[in-house]
């Protein structure tokens, strides 16, 4: 792992507030519990209490629903720079379930460790409600898209959202972005099967818009797909510090 300075993290929270010597320093302190995680099995699960939270360095991480009949809907996708289990800290009991998706990196936080750097780090603190409260402007769009967008727009709407999350910790651009994910994961985020899943991405690469294969995925019109998709970034609020 990178030291906190240049980490994910840091570049992530960089977009709402510049940290100052002192703050990237309690956000080193908070990294210092370095593990590894392996893909498939996961770190919290639902209904989990007396918990640690972590912080996503490499990999990506699905969190997720289990309903009583064993069906998954996952609730979004956390890559490097973002918190697993933060909410499930604050509120004792983790009301869903996170599993890695590949191998990844975390730093696990405990309660005691991140309420020490809120009281001495108001600044630092506030850039992580704001990293929260982007997280549920996320979800906010994921119903929205499930409830409202055809499978055409939905599809187009995530990818591109993912693109602009992972440009902000500098591993995705417009071009596009490496991808971990399977035709099963979309299938469970977006709520369609499998079948449409695949339909739709093909009828995305014919259109010349965005190839999803191999593991990546490519925008050949990235200004297409925003009008196909009805994208509108504002939601992630990433065009700049606000706290000086």
């Amino acid at each position: 792992m990178t030291s906190a300075g240049h980490s994910p993290l840091a570049r992530k929270l960089s977009a709402f507030v510049t940290l100052s010597e002192a703050e990237l320093a309690v956000l080193e302190r908070l990294h210092q519990r370095r593990r590894t995680f392996v893909a498939g099995r996961d770190l919290v699960h639902q209904g989990q209490s007396a918990q640690a939270a972590y912080i996503l360095s490499v990999g990506w991480v699905c969190s997720y629903k289990l309903q009583t009949d064993g069906a998954r809907q996952i609730v979004d996708f956390q890559v490097p720079g973002d918190f697993l289990g933060l909410r499930s800290v604050l509120l004792r009991t983790s009301d869903h379930s996170f599993e890695p998706v590949v191998d990844i990196e975390a730093a696990e936080v405990l309660e005691s460790d991140l309420l020490d750097a809120f009281a001495h780090t108001p600044r630092l603190a506030t850039a992580i409600l704001w990293a929260a409260s982007r997280d549920e402007a996320m979800v906010v769009e994921h119903l929205v898209g499930i409830g409202r967008r055809d499978a055409q727009a939905r599809m187009a709407h995530f990818l591109l959202e993912l693109g602009s999350r992972l440009a902000l910790v500098g591993i995705g651009s417009k071009e596009g972005f490496d991808c971990p994910l399977t035709q099963y994961h979309l299938a469970d985020t977006l709520g369609l099967s499998a079948v449409h899943v695949n339909r739709i991405l093909r009828q995305l690469r014919e259109s010349g818009l965005v190839t999803f294969r191999d593991g990546h995925v490519t925008f050949h019109d990235h200004r297409g797909l925003v009008s196909l998709a009805d994208f509108d970034p504002a939601y992630l609020d990433q065009t700049g510090p606000l706290l000086k």
